[in-house]
């Protein structure tokens, strides 16, 4: 379920990035008219509003549970994305609209984080992540094919309406099956004792033998996280570090990666959905087999915590192969192989990102109880969103003001991608340089 969230959620989110040519193009050829700084602004606005409705959604999400907090999520981004497709082209109610459908979005991720906390103990919880986190790769991959199907169906007058309607309408279908299959740990009817005895077999917050009672439910129910006192620990503040500086890289893959295919290499609306459809595949592989990394090392005897930062270490050494991205895209020198060139290196980069995020979102529940897994992810996802406004107001203005040689504008950015990862493990590593979790007790 929380796959096919996750998937529904970056399938509307990525309708967007494949409108922006029919947005940019003049309103005398039949477009929008709008201009790369247009649209960079569209995407940030709608970021700033995600961002800043995670930090609460999380708060709200511990206070009323993953079950109600996440249908309430997908019904306001469901309802807004469907929205967009009758505001027209002014600029001012698009991103009116999209702010409203990123105040929506912002419950998914806390909502998902929580769950599996919920739902899985420590040494699995990176793999889980990483399973129902591949669904931001799905989601994009969809939308890849979908919304240039959609303009060439339906033709751009009427295309660009239709793909705000069907992404939307979709999470609906979602909702039934959410309300009919889930619940948490304690209160699902169908759970046996020894499988509540191993989901908290981390003793995390109950004793390792409890079994589940309305006395469990009603302790949860009454536990109360100050959301100004996470502001004290590092640990927040290490999650806050990792999120705000690599969440804005992998928006940059998914906002700009199909302007980048067109400026770079000429090609089309028809045809770069291929292209952005492998990238966001291999992602996947990342998202997944990242999530199993800390669990072989676990397996073999090593600590939480060390098993986490080396894997991300390593993870966040990969990026680096994205300085190169112009170098293997320049058709001068590789001819017709720069495109699949290009590709590859970009794969590494959105794999290794995959990786990083599965792990990174884990090390919440790793630090926190969790009663407070939901608000310290809802900052994270805070510090990811204004990470990512800052990125796209810089897609977007060097773009337009390299505009004559998009190639110098992505090379920065290129750059900024590969870099972002190492500086961000650094500081993490220097706000908690050991594992040193916090106790239900301490928060409360």
């Amino acid at each position: 379920m929380l796959l096919f969230s996750t998937t529904i959620n970056y399938m509307d989110r990525q309708v967007v990035s494949y409108l922006k040519e029919y947005f940019c193009t003049p309103v005398a050829q039949g477009g929008f008219g709008w201009t790369n700084i247009d649209y960079g602004n569209l995407i940030s606005w709608f970021t700033a509003f995600y961002a800043g409705v995670t930090i609460i959604s999380g708060w709200v999400i511990d206070k009323i549970g993953t079950k109600l907090g996440l249908a309430l999520s997908l019904i306001i981004w469901s309802t807004f994305g469907v929205l967009n497709a009758f505001v027209g082209r002014t600029v001012a109610l698009n991103i009116a609209v999209r702010s409203l459908f990123g105040i929506g979005e912002g419950g998914n991720f806390p909502a998902s984080i929580k769950t599996v906390a919920e739902w899985f103990p420590r040494k699995e919880r990176a793999l889980a992540t990483g399973i129902f986190n591949s669904g931001s790769n799905i989601g994009a991959m969809v939308a890849s094919l979908f919304v240039p199907w959609c303009m060439v169906f339906f033709g751009p007058a009427l295309g660009w309406k239709m793909a705000f309607i069907l992404t939307g309408g979709i999470g609906f279908i979602w909702l039934i099956f959410w309300f009919i299959l889930y619940n948490s740990p304690a209160k699902h009817k169908y759970l046996t004792k020894q499988e509540f005895d191993y989901i908290h077999s981390d003793a995390d917050n109950y004793a390792v033998h409890a079994a589940p009672s309305e006395d469990v439910v009603k302790d949860e129910d009454k536990a109360k996280v100050s959301w100004f006192r996470l502001l004290t620990y590092r640990q927040t503040w290490a999650f806050f570090v990792g999120k705000f500086m690599t969440d804005g890289i992998w928006w940059f893959l998914l906002f700009w990666l199909p302007d980048y295919l067109k400026k770079q290499f000429g090609i089309d609306t028809h045809h770069v959905g291929w292209p952005t459809f492998i990238v966001y595949g291999v992602a996947i592989v990342g998202s997944i087999y990242g999530g199993r990394i800390p669990m072989l090392f676990m397996n073999r005897g090593w600590a939480t915590y060390k098993a986490r930062m080396t894997t991300m270490l390593i993870l966040a050494l990969f990026p680096l192969v994205l300085l190169t991205t112009q170098f293997f895209g320049d058709k001068a020198i590789f001819g017709d192989h720069a495109l699949i060139l290009a590709i590859c290196v970009i794969c590494i980069g959105a794999a290794a990102h995959q990786a990083w995020s599965a792990n990174l979102f884990t090390t919440v529940s790793d630090m926190f109880p969790k009663i407070a897994v939901a608000s310290v992810t809802g900052i994270g996802g805070a510090a990811g969103g204004l990470g990512g406004v800052l990125v796209q107001q810089l897609a977007g203005h060097l773009t337009d003001y390299y505009k004559a040689t998009p190639q110098t504008a992505y090379l920065y950015m290129f750059c900024t991608c590969a870099l972002a990862y190492i500086i961000a493990w650094g500081i993490m590593k220097l706000l908690v340089p050991k594992f040193t979790p916090i106790s239900k007790e301490e928060l409360c």
